[in-house]
C-alpha cells in the first residue's frame, strides 16, 4: 500500500487557525461504518451517541511550553529549540532551527542565562540531544521561558495558552496536544458520567512522530518514532470489565488508540498495568484488539494519522468522509472540528 493512496485535496482556508470560544460548539461528523452513513451534528451531541455501559478513554498528557528561543553563546546567533522527549535526567531530545548551526558541544543560552543547554549528540533524523543546566526546578524555569509549541500550519498567535490544553491534562511531558480531547469541557464530561458511561485515562506523551512527515513511497517502509505511554491497573480493569459486559470502547484521539492497542497487543488482547515506549504503526490491515470506535480530528493528507483512522473502517470510507467534511466546510487539524468513527465491530 502506498502513501499516495491516502492523499486528498484540502483547501487551505479550511485549516483552523484559532480555537472556538466554546469547546463543544465545534462540529461533529458521525461516520458509521456498519451502517455506511455520515451524519452532521455539533460536538455536544456525542452524549447521545454514547450509551450507558460504554467506556470513553482519554489521554491525560499535558503539553509543555516546549518551544525555547535562545542564542548561541559563541556567535550570538538566534536558535529555536523544541523539546520533544526527556531521555534521562536533564538530557532531552529536541528539534532545532537552524540545525546546521548546532554541532556537538554547541552551547545555547535562554532567558539571559536562566537556562543553558549543551548539545551532546546529533540524531540520525537531524534532532539534537541537549543537556540542560539551570537552578531550581526545570519545569518551573520552562514555564517561565517557554512558549506553547503550536503546529507549523497555525499562523495566528494563541491568545489563551490553555486552549491548546485539554481540561483534564495532568501528566506533563507532551510536545503537542492530543487535539481530539480539546472539544471536551468539564460539564460535558460530568454529563457523560451521569449517563452511566465510564471514563478512563491513559497517558501518551506526544513526541517527534507528530512532526515527522512520511517521506517514503511505501507504507511498509515508514518507521514510527517511539513515544512514552502509561496505563494504570484501574484503567485496565475498567476497560476489561466494559468489554466483558459487551460495552463499546471509544478512544478519544489517535494517541489513546495507540496506547490501548500497544498494551492489548503485548498482553494477548487483555489490558493490564503497563508503561514503556511504543512505536506501533497502525494502518489498513491491522486487526484492532481493544477499541470499537474513535473520536478524532481531521488530519493532514498522507499522514500516519489518516492511515490509522482508515484501519478502523476502510480507506475508501474514511476518504469519503473527508470529502464530505470538505464539501460541508468543516474546520481541519488541531483547532478544527471532529469526527466520531464507529468501526467495523461497533
Amino acid at each position: 500500500m502506498r502513501v499516495e493512496d491516502f492523499d486528498f485535496d484540502l483547501p487551505l482556508e479550511l485549516i483552523a487557525q484559532t480555537p472556538l470560544l466554546d469547546r463543544t460548539s465545534s462540529r461533529l461528523l458521525i461516520a458509521d461504518y456498519p451502517k455506511n452513513t455520515y451524519k452532521h451534528e455539533s460536538f455536544s451531541s456525542i452524549l447521545e451517541e454514547l450509551q450507558a455501559g460504554d467506556c470513553l478513554v482519554l489521554n491525560d498528557t499535558k503539553v509543555m511550553p516546549a518551544r525555547l528561543m535562545g542564542v548561541k553563546e559563541e556567535t550570538g546567533a538566534h536558535i529555536e529549540v523544541l523539546l520533544l522527549t526527556q531521555i534521562e535526567g536533564d538530557h532531552w531530545e529536541t528539534l532545532v532551527k537552524p540545525s546546521k548551526r548546532v554541532k556537538i558541544g554547541t552551547e545555547i543560552t535562554f532567558g539571559e542565562g536562566l537556562l543553558k543547554a549543551v548539545c551532546t549528540e546529533i540524531k540520525d533524523h537531524g534532532g539534537r540531544i541537549f543537556r540542560f543546566v539551570y537552578s531550581g526546578v526545570f519545569f518551573e524555569v520552562l514555564d517561565q521561558l517557554g512558549e506553547m509549541p503550536l503546529p507549523p500550519y497555525i499562523h495566528e498567535k494563541l491568545q489563551d495558552k490553555n486552549r491548546y490544553q485539554t481540561v483534564y491534562a495532568k501528566e506533563q511531558g507532551s510536545a503537542a496536544a492530543p487535539t481530539a480531547g480539546l472539544h471536551f469541557t468539564d460539564a460535558l464530561l460530568d454529563d457523560i458520567r451521569a449517563k452511566g458511561i465510564k471514563i478512563a485515562f491513559v497517558t501518551l506523551h506526544v513526541g517527534l512522530g507528530t512532526f515527522r512527515p512520511v517521506s517514503v513511497d511505501s507504507i511498509d517502509d515508514h518507521e514510527m518514532h517511539a513515544e512514552f505511554y502509561r496505563i494504570s491497573q484501574e484503567t485496565a480493569d475498567t476497560i476489561n470489565e466494559v468489554k466483558a459486559a459487551g460495552g463499546k470502547i471509544v478512544a478519544v484521539g489517535t494517541t489513546s488508540t495507540r496506547t490501548l492497542e500497544s498494551v492489548a497487543t503485548k498482553f494477548d488482547g487483555k489490558l493490564q498495568e503497563d508503561s514503556g515506549w511504543t512505536s506501533i504503526f497502525i494502518y489498513p490491515g491491522y486487526d484492532f484488539l481493544c477499541i470499537d470506535g474513535m473520536i478524532t480530528n481531521f488530519h493532514l493528507p498522507k499522514s500516519t494519522l489518516v492511515m490509522l483512522v482508515s484501519a478502523l473502517t476502510s480507506r475508501d470510507f474514511i476518504l469519503s468522509a473527508y470529502n464530505e467534511a470538505i464539501e460541508q466546510r468543516y474546520r481541519f487539524f488541531s483547532f478544527g472540528d471532529a469526527m466520531f468513527i464507529k468501526g467495523r465491530n461497533y
